[in-house]
């Protein structure tokens, strides 16, 4: 075989490939060969049967991939459906609402957290109280 058939066989190899790309995923799989493929390829033709099943494959892992894209696009397009139908003024409300709340919060814990230290101290009378002799 001369250099100039040889590259023009292995370019319509990679051309076959583009077609089948279920070929690639079988190479990284570690199932196939490159040179193991181009040697089916090259000696069976594209039109084997051989190479139905990577065509078969093709159309549903893009119908698979498409469906995933649409759920994707459809997730986006609702958030942006909502932020768009935000009102500024109402979000900074309950922001402020919220804050509000916490502060209370955090204030209602701080006196019940001092009273509760302020009775053990100002008792005194530890149940277990020893006197030094």
């Amino acid at each position: 075989m001369t250099t100039k058939s040889r590259k023009q066989s292995v370019e319509q190899f990679k051309k076959f490939v583009k077609k089948h790309p279920q070929l690639i995923t079988e190479v990284r799989k570690g199932n196939k060969g490159w040179q193991e493929l181009f040697e089916d390829w090259y000696l069976l033709g594209e039109n084997d049967t051989i190479w139905q099943k990577y065509t078969e494959n093709i159309t549903e892992t893009e119908k698979e991939t498409e469906k995933k894209e649409e759920k994707k696009n459809d997730f986006f397009s609702q958030i942006v459906t909502a932020v768009k139908k935000m009102d500024a003024e109402q979000v900074n409300h309950h922001i402020h609402n919220m804050s509000s709340t916490i502060a209370t919060l955090q204030n209602l814990v701080e006196q019940f957290g001092s009273k509760g230290t302020g009775q053990n101290n100002s008792t005194g009378n530890h149940p277990f109280s020893f006197r030094k002799d």
